[in-house]
């Protein structure tokens, strides 16, 4: 693992809309989260799984558990800050952005520097905190998020004063339902 940033994607979760388990979909001869880890893996240096070790386990990748449950995304950032060692930034990444790129991720990580607490890809809707650096002093406020009950990534991202990196609409769209996983199977097949 690098000494400047550790790498993390977002496995757990529900997917409610989806009724399948979005990190599990087949893509490229291999899963959704592991093309996504994959891409962490080459702009970070090291990627570990942020969810649950009997579900992901086989997937090849280091994975680590909530340690506070029930908070969603908020759980799997508090988890990586505590799991990253010396890495100054925690690279986070959510599995079901089948776009991203190490080279996007490289961008956010370059920009990641002193004074900044979180460096997040922008699109259309505006900031992405699922794709995203955070510097390890935010585990503090992570925690305090996580004691008040206030789980909304957005909000967190608000409250650090996030650079934004803006990006494609494309590079940033993730896999909601099954009509999303269907669109972008669709454009995947027109590009190449």
């Amino acid at each position: 693992m690098s000494d400047r940033v550790a790498g993390f994607v977002l496995a757990g979760g529900q997917s409610r809309r989806l009724g399948r388990d979005k990190a599990l979909l087949a893509y490229a001869g291999e899963t959704l989260v592991q093309a996504v880890a994959l891409e962490v893996l080459k702009a970070a240096g090291s990627v570990a799984l942020l969810g649950d070790p009997t579900r992901y386990g086989h997937l090849g990748f280091p994975v680590v558990a909530d340690v506070v449950s029930g908070c969603g995304p908020m759980s799997g950032l508090h988890a990586a800050l505590l799991a990253a060692g010396e890495a100054e930034w925690i690279l986070v990444v959510a599995c079901d952005l089948p776009n991203v790129t190490a080279d996007l991720l490289a961008r956010l990580i370059g920009k990641a520097g002193p004074g900044v607490q979180c460096v997040a890809a922008q699109g259309e809707r505006g900031l992405e905190p699922l794709c995203a650096v955070y510097h390890r002093n935010t585990l503090s406020e992570v925690e305090l998020a996580l004691r008040e009950g206030r789980s909304r990534m957005r909000d967190l991202a608000a409250r650090l004063d996030a650079i934004g990196i803006e990006v494609e609409a494309r590079t940033v769209f993730n896999v909601n339902t099954e009509e999303d996983w269907r669109l972008h199977l669709t454009e995947k097949e027109q590009l190449h």
